[in-house]
């Protein structure tokens, strides 16, 4: 494998699935992040939405763009990012996790929309190759941060690699009404995993003893995307910094990190449009406004 400049990495908060139709301060972040990637030789996407109990990864030709959700507009449903495969790549992540820790998926999955939601604006020509790699529900924390740090090496072969995911993911208190700001609690643990992650990445593990995780996390899939940036921040020796933040419907983290993102492009820290939440839940848990 060819050695190079590590490439960039980041974990995306990706939100509504909405959001690959859409143009507003988070897709502008994703966008800047593919440009400031340049044209990488592939892109490995650790995506919340495959979640099993196993680790795989995609290793077809051709994968299929996967609509998994309802409920949508028909734009949304018959949406398609056509990027190619790699098998080779696919192959090179089993290679450096371990031959028996990850599996060849040639043939059962594909791009779901944690991965093509934001790929459609980071690549939008859907040209450069795609990999998934499937989360482990059995396995603890530490072990999905190990695995970041193993994947480390692919970013000097040219692959980026993406965790996409909300680091506040909760439907149960989701507020449609109120599509800026959130609870005080996400708030909270928003800037907690902020602080972790542009600070000491090693600690991002022990928010689950966070006194807001169980609210903010009460299923770890949207989560633990954010474990492998954890992981490649540790393995590179240098902290993640913010693409951008913000809070939406009450209980979604859009809050987006990156790994070695040239500043230049990186931007400042883009939040939500400055618009204060409206109307109180009938839970009576207040919301707040976005950051400034």
């Amino acid at each position: 494998m060819l050695t190079q400049e590590p490439m960039p990495a980041a974990f995306l908060g990706h939100g509504n699935p909405m959001n690959a139709l859409e143009d507003n301060v988070h897709t502008r972040a994703w966008q800047r992040f593919g440009e400031a990637c340049g044209r990488p030789r592939a892109v490995l996407v650790v995506s919340a939405h495959w979640y099993l109990n196993a680790t795989a990864v995609t290793a077809m030709a051709r994968p299929r763009t996967i609509h998994d959700f309802y409920g949508f507009p028909r734009e949304l449903h018959e949406f398609a990012y056509p990027a190619p495969g790699s098998p080779e790549v696919a192959r090179e992540v089993a290679e450096v996790c371990g031959r028996d820790r990850v599996a060849l998926d040639e043939e059962s999955w594909g791009l779901d929309h944690g991965t093509w939601s934001v790929l459609t604006h980071c690549f939008p020509g859907a040209d450069v190759p795609v990999v998934q790699l499937a989360i482990n529900a059995l396995q603890p924390f530490e072990y999905h941060v190990e695995l970041g740090r193993r994947l480390a090496p692919l970013r000097e072969t040219g692959v980026v690699i993406v965790g996409s995911g909300n680091l506040v993911h909760n439907l149960h208190r989701i507020r449609w009404e109120t599509p800026e700001g959130g609870f005080e609690w996400a708030a909270r643990f928003d800037a907690a995993a902020r602080e972790a992650l542009t600070s000491t990445p090693d600690a991002v593990a022990k928010l689950r003893a966070h006194p807001d995780y169980h609210l903010a996390a009460p299923t770890p899939d949207h989560f633990i995307p954010l474990l492998y940036l954890a992981g490649l921040a540790e393995a590179a020796g240098r902290p993640a910094t913010v693409l951008t933040r913000g809070l939406a419907y009450g209980s979604v983290s859009m809050t987006a990190f990156t790994l070695d993102m040239p500043e230049d492009a990186a931007g400042h820290g883009a939040t939500d449009p400055g618009h204060e939440a409206t109307g109180t839940p009938p839970s009576a848990e207040p919301l707040i406004a976005p950051e400034p």
